[in-house]
């Protein structure tokens, strides 16, 4: 055991220690469901990771919700023993906005904070908790979630040897986007945004996603699984996200803040993998999307093998991250192409933890995979403690960027969701008065 202020936590190692599920607010259920978060002080020891938020999702190494898992607004904290004034890395988890937690092995920040940063990760509300359209209730609680634990971060993070005044908000995809929506509503330093999707929704989508769910049950997170089973047509057919950040569009950020942007080169591979994108027809996707014709069509001639997954993926993540790096203008950007290059395989490297993710990498690791790791970690410790992250000399893999990004020039991809919520013919269920 180990122990910061009135804080105690456990020893990873000789040099790093570890302070688990703090609390930052008041569990969200009873009258506090659907409400805005209401600070907490923390009691007790940082022993074990919190409880997950509701969500339906079972990820490999990580916990799930239990009915009764109400302490769910939690972060974590990983600290080098004798850190002082270390720069901070908040770091928000992606999930499509429906699932994922603080608590997964990929997101364990002891390898970045060995190496000198402060590593927070937390937990938010997520799905229709977090989400959903309730009337009379504030939009986009998960949202208010991230500024409530980035509020007693910054509180109470001096105790912890980090800087309150040096603060860098993370994420990638859904986590990315949330990173964005922070930095335009808190004072922060530095943004690292990796796979930042272009997914919100209008507020008349919201409502019409509502009406498949019930509010009266509980954790109507958990339930929400089966309006997810009832999209199978259409645009969310391919793609069957419900929930996210109820916005006219994903705020740029400011240029004064520093920026780091990444993408992978096939973002959609992994959703493939995982039978969560069925590839459709090009033609199909691009139809039912949106896209203009001569984009589905430079897809189809370039990558004749995997068109519809190539398409998505730029169409979702590699395209609006690159459009807000160079907004920005003075962002960093990286591309990860090595292969499979599919969403989310950046993150181990980064965070130096490659045991166990060889799915998400394509293999085992091995010394080139290792050395990888380390540069990258190294980036983003750079980039956290100065705004540069240092790249001399990168090697580039894969395919030219120009190309790939010739045919979307004039593409609005600003649009915020508000498809037709169109199922199987099954009737939502009832809702209370």
């Amino acid at each position: 055991m180990t122990r910061r202020g009135r804080f105690r936590g456990i020893e990873i190692d000789a040099e790093v220690d570890a302070f688990l599920g703090i609390q930052y607010a008041e569990p969200p259920f009873g009258a506090r469901r659907f409400g805005a978060p209401v600070p907490v002080e923390h009691r007790g020891d940082c022993v074990r990771y919190g409880p997950v938020a509701p969500q339906s999702a079972e990820l490999p190494g990580a916990p799930v919700w239990r009915p009764g898992d109400e302490a769910v607004l939690s972060f974590n904290v990983w600290a080098r023993r004798d850190a002082e004034g270390a720069p901070v890395l908040f770091y928000l988890h992606g999930g499509a906005y429906a699932f994922g937690s603080s608590a997964q092995p990929d997101y364990d920040g002891a390898a970045l904070a060995r190496a000198g940063l402060v590593v927070v990760t937390c937990n938010y509300r997520l799905g229709f908790e977090g989400f959903g359209h309730v009337p009379g209730a504030p939009a986009n609680r998960g949202l208010l979630d991230q500024r409530a634990a980035l509020r007693r971060v910054r509180d109470t993070i001096a105790v912890f040897g980090g800087d309150p005044d040096a603060i860098t908000v993370a994420g990638q995809s859904a986590g990315a986007a949330s990173a964005l929506f922070l930095a335009a509503a808190e004072p922060v330093r530095r943004v690292i945004a990796h796979s930042v999707p272009n997914r919100v929704c209008t507020e008349d989508f919201a409502r019409r996603v509502a009406e498949w769910i019930d509010p009266t049950t509980p954790e109507s997170a958990v339930t929400s699984a089966d309006a997810l089973a009832r999209v199978q047509t259409g645009a969310l057919g391919h793609d069957p996200v419900l929930f996210g950040p109820v916005a006219d569009r994903l705020p740029p950020l400011d240029p004064r803040v520093d920026a780091l942007f990444c993408h992978t080169s096939a973002e959609y591979r992994l959703f493939e993998a995982v039978g969560a994108f069925r590839p459709p027809d090009v033609d199909t996707l691009g139809r039912d999307w949106g896209v203009p014709a001569h984009v589905v069509a430079a897809y189809r001639e370039r990558h004749p093998d995997e068109a519809a997954v190539r398409l998505a993926g730029d169409f979702v993540f590699a395209e609006p991250t690159t459009r807000l790096a160079e907004a920005h203008g003075r962002a960093h950007l990286a591309r990860f192409t090595r292969s499979p290059g599919g969403h989310t395989a950046d993150v181990p490297f980064c965070f130096g933890n490659l045991d166990g993710a060889d799915f998400l990498i394509g293999g085992p690791p091995g010394d080139d995979e290792r050395a990888l790791s380390r540069r990258m970690l190294r980036a983003w410790v750079d980039f956290c403690a100065t705004g540069d992250p240092g790249w001399r000399g990168v090697r580039w893999w894969g395919e030219p960027v120009e190309p790939l990004r010739a045919p979307w020039r004039g593409v609005d991809l600003d649009r915020p969701i508000d498809h037709a919520v169109t199922g199987t013919g099954a009737r939502p269920p009832r809702r209370a008065p």
